[in-house]
């Protein structure tokens, strides 16, 4: 981290950012503050080029046509991954996941090379979307509670053999593969399909690239009475008899 503030990028804000998915990079300024951290956050336009000095860089999701374009961009820039080699942290929903992975399939229905930040390929699933709410128990080495979150994508991603699935669905289809898994991770780098924005049903993943970010064990605690409302009310709507 740097010696004087937290530095959070949003990368691509106009073209990947679906479902409210800039609400992730709310809540963890919200919760740094919260803790008396000095944030800077830094929103990064796709004709603007990626800082490689931040600590905490989020990624949302958006449509197959802005998807290709942003991977285009990423790729030329290179700036996401020079932080990634110098052990940013990064979370990533949805097309930004995808992107992430070694290859996806754009919108003229081709192959097209990702990042290669996590060890996953996606393609495109033949049957119906996935669409609908999700809960999914994350991986407990993270130590974090149930995930809960929206989907809304007809990619189908397959995890490699170093990448770790982020979570394990109790409800929703996840990665698409059947095999009950949902995102995945490499260190300090996270994909998920999980909308809602995710970080707001789920601060406790905030918490955890805080404290990635900081080096840390534990953080302060904070208020979490409407967090915990928004959860509940969540996972009760999800789980109720249609």
């Amino acid at each position: 981290m740097s010696d004087s503030s937290l530095r959070l990028v949003w990368v691509y804000p106009d073209l990947l950012s679906t479902y409210g998915d800039q609400g992730n990079a709310l809540v963890v300024e919200r919760r740094a503050r919260q803790r008396g951290l000095d944030v800077q956050r830094v929103d990064v336009r796709s004709d603007q080029p990626v800082p490689t000095s931040g600590d905490i860089y989020l990624i949302g999701g958006g449509e197959d046509r802005p998807q290709r374009l942003a991977a285009e961009r990423l790729r030329r820039d290179g700036g996401l991954e020079r932080a990634a080699s110098n052990g940013a942290i990064i979370f990533s929903v949805c097309a930004g996941y995808q992107i992430l992975g070694h290859e996806f399939i754009n919108d003229l229905g081709e192959r097209e090379p990702g990042l290669g930040l996590i060890d996953v390929i996606s393609t495109r699933g033949e049957g119906e979307r996935c669409v609908g709410d999700v809960l999914a128990d994350i991986d407990p080495r993270l130590g974090l509670p149930q995930l809960t979150g929206f989907e809304n994508h007809q990619g189908i991603t397959h995890l490699g053999p170093t990448a770790r699935p982020f979570a394990r669905t109790i409800l929703g289809k996840g990665n698409g593969t059947g095999d009950g898994t949902e995102g995945a991770y490499n260190d300090t780098v996270f994909g998920t399909y999980m909308h809602g924005p995710v970080m707001a049903r789920n601060p406790q993943i905030a918490d955890l690239l805080l404290k990635l970010a900081l080096d840390v064990n534990a953080l302060p605690p904070t208020d979490d009475r409407w967090y915990e409302a928004l959860r509940a009310e969540r996972i009760a709507a999800a789980t109720q008899p249609a």
